[in-house]
């Protein structure tokens, strides 16, 4: 299993590239900078629910596709109830 950041910015990089945008591309189109971006899909960088939302309107999605799924996929953080 994966952190759930890693999870999401792979998501996000196979949506961006079956929307045919480059990394940079797709960037600029959400009005982000192309090194956030680039952090984002390596999954350096928590997300803000804004920023999601950036994103999926970027991809023209909802913030709920964006992120269906993606917790099958993703180590739950450690925790009182997660040693």
């Amino acid at each position: 299993m994966q952190a759930l950041q890693v999870v999401l910015g792979n998501r996000i990089r196979e949506l961006r590239r079956k929307k045919g945008f480059s990394q940079e591309s797709f960037a600029d189109h959400c009005g982000l900078h192309r090194t956030y971006m680039g952090g984002i899909e390596r999954g350096e960088h928590n997300l803000t629910i804004q920023t999601a939302l950036t994103i999926a309107k970027g991809l023209d999605i909802t913030v709920s596709k964006l992120l269906s799924g993606i917790e099958r996929h993703a180590e739950a953080p450690p925790g009182p109830s997660n040693p």
